[in-house]
């Protein structure tokens, strides 16, 4: 029996996400203590970098958030992915941070048209095609490719590649992903054809649109952080020098079937009742390495972190497609910047409290707080606001 085409829409854009996420921006992530034990980086310019990284992530949503052409966005989809490698292979070409910025801008453009642009194309063809709205198998892409960005990087370490190496192979096995991420997601013109029956726009209420925005800001503050500098926290920690990269396999192992649980949270409880639960439970996994040292509790606080903020993400931006169908990226776009512009703030400040401190205690601390007043204001809305109840219709 042949595959149906819905599966091979979605892993179309699940390989997007194993390049554009898992490659051209979290192989960064397991690859930053290498560069700073290499003498190329050190706290504060790492932080800097990632910061730059989102800086692109913004900018490419500010873009989707402003697009309405389908053949225009699929051909920005497509130079995504062509960013995603030459991103991927500029960082192993220079030791200058300025080239580096550049090219972690670009991977951060790359990355917000698998986030964004990806999610709207293949939210678009799901519901011309009348097809579940979901996004589990699309947004598991995130997940997988943060385990296999640290799994490759054991491996090369096992090899005693340094970094400029690692970077090169992370390249060449970029070009690969690109392949079915690239040929398996139709042009619009194959699906326009279908697209005679749209669900009608649902307008959210002002309070809604405002503090769904401040939550997502909320959510995006503490997601940066973990997944920036989980790594490099772990490393520092008394007795778990070399388990690092074993934290991030388990973030990734653990974000990669959760996105599919969520959506099965979400249609029990509704969207903003799962987005509340997972930010809730993702603050906890920020504290829990504070709290105990021990490698058990590093790893509960790594699964516990990667099955919540792939969650939220997911929901979050499959809620905004369905309130929009018509136009689904355009809700994603905007919302994004909310999360995009906290993590834009978010590693540089942490990376300068990390150098003036010696430790990324503080920042964990302000994660976490941050995460939980988005769990808050998430709960408000489901006690107040009208488009919120009407949001359980759609569960």
């Amino acid at each position: 029996m042949s595959i149906p085409q819905r599966y091979y829409v979605l892993l179309a854009g699940f390989f997007s996400q194993l390049l554009c996420l898992g490659v051209a921006r979290f192989a960064y992530t397991p690859l930053l203590p290498l560069m700073q034990q290499q003498s190329v980086l050190d706290d504060a310019s790492g932080g800097y970098l990632a910061a730059v990284n989102y800086l692109g992530y913004m900018a490419g949503a500010l873009l989707a958030a402003n697009l309405t052409n389908l053949k225009l966005k699929d051909s920005l989809y497509r130079l995504g992915l062509i960013l995603a490698v030459l991103s991927t292979l500029g960082m192993a070409l220079t030791t200058s941070v300025w080239l580096w910025s550049l090219w972690r801008f670009i991977a951060g453009l790359s990355s917000a048209g698998s986030m964004l642009i990806a999610s709207g194309l293949i939210m678009h063809w799901l519901l011309s095609h009348k097809q579940r709205a979901e996004l589990g198998i699309h947004f598991a892409g995130l997940g997988f490719g943060i385990a296999l960005a640290a799994l490759l990087v054991e491996l090369l370490l096992s090899l005693q590649l340094d970094w400029r190496s690692q970077w090169q192979y992370f390249a060449g096995f970029a070009v690969l992903l690109a392949i079915p991420a690239w040929r398996w997601l139709p042009r619009p013109a194959a699906v326009s054809a279908a697209a005679q029956s749209r669900s009608a726009d649902t307008q959210p209420s002002t309070r809604f649109y405002r503090l769904m925005l401040a939550s997502y800001f909320c959510a995006g503050y503490g997601y940066v952080i973990s997944a920036t500098f989980i790594v490099t926290i772990v490393e520092r920690m008394p007795g778990l020098t070399g388990s690092g990269n074993l934290s991030f396999i388990v973030l990734g192992l653990a974000a990669t079937p959760a996105v599919m649980l969520w959506d099965l949270i979400a249609r029990k409880t509704g969207y903003l009742k799962a987005i509340m639960l997972a930010l809730l439970a993702q603050s906890a996994a920020i504290l829990l390495p504070l709290w105990f040292s021990s490698l058990t509790a590093v790893l509960l606080s790594a699964a516990l972190f990667g099955a919540t903020f792939v969650g939220v993400v997911s929901l979050v931006l499959t809620m905004a497609g369905r309130l929009y169908p018509s136009k689904p990226a355009k809700l994603m776009g905007k919302m994004t910047l909310a999360y995009g512009s906290a993590q834009v703030l978010a590693p540089a400040l942490t990376g300068y409290l990390a150098e003036a401190s010696g430790q990324y205690d503080i920042g964990l601390y302000l994660a976490a707080g941050f995460v939980t007043l988005g769990a808050l204001l998430i709960a408000v809305l489901i006690v107040t606001d009208n488009t919120a109840q009407r949001l359980d219709a759609l569960k």
